[in-house]
């Protein structure tokens, strides 16, 4: 089980890391720009709080309860807010992720008892087709966010006689579109990609 403690203190890294950059940026920025960071540095820290490995600290029960209350105020904001970007949208949607693993992590459900830390050992329940259309849409948000980290003028690029531009800005302006290229550089957008790979990751231990 080494492997999965090794993982699991991988992903809390990569999601504490994460959420401190994204609460820095904070600090910069509009009104609207600092609101999205701090609700990212929310999912960063929340989400490295769940991946804990159980083997090294079991969180208290009261904890999912808590993660149910914040998350779902979380999403409760980015529902008011979707209809100013497709961000927002993102966040609404990884906002209602956590209420949903909070929920189907928590000890009674489906004979679950523990966090996602425990990898897929832990049993935790969940919904089989809302589980797999999380992981669909965050399957393709990792794919997307990747393509607007490919530099302009590679020499893949260039052998395929075209832009990269065109494949990095090009095709579908949705929530995942919007939700990579909306409000960051080239930094912001590896933070969310991270993020995306991390919520793809625990959504698997369902």
């Amino acid at each position: 089980m080494h492997g999965g403690v090794l993982a699991g203190w991988l992903m809390v890294a990569l999601c504490a890391v994460s959420g401190a950059y994204c609460l820095l940026r904070t600090r910069t920025g509009t009104p609207r720009e600092r609101r999205t960071a701090g609700g990212e540095a929310l999912m960063g820290f929340g989400m490295a709080a769940m991946a804990l490995p159980a083997a090294v600290l079991t969180l208290p029960e009261g904890t999912w309860a808590v993660y149910g209350v914040v998350f779902g105020a979380a999403a409760l904001q980015a529902l008011r807010s979707a209809r100013r970007g497709a961000h927002h949208l993102h966040h609404l949607i990884g906002s209602l992720a956590m209420v949903y693993m909070a929920v189907a992590m928590a000890p009674g459900a489906a004979g679950a008892g523990g966090h996602a830390g425990h990898g897929a050992a832990g049993g935790a329940g969940g919904v089989p087709l809302l589980t797999g259309a999380l992981l669909a849409y965050y399957a393709l948000y990792v794919l997307r966010s990747a393509g607007h980290l490919i530099p302009a003028g590679t020499g893949v690029a260039s052998f395929a006689g075209g832009s990269a531009e065109g494949v990095v800005s090009g095709g579908g302006g949705g929530a995942m579109g919007g939700a990579a290229a909306g409000g960051g550089n080239e930094l912001t957008t590896a933070c969310r990609l991270t993020m995306g790979i991390a919520m793809f990751a625990m959504l698997l231990t369902l």
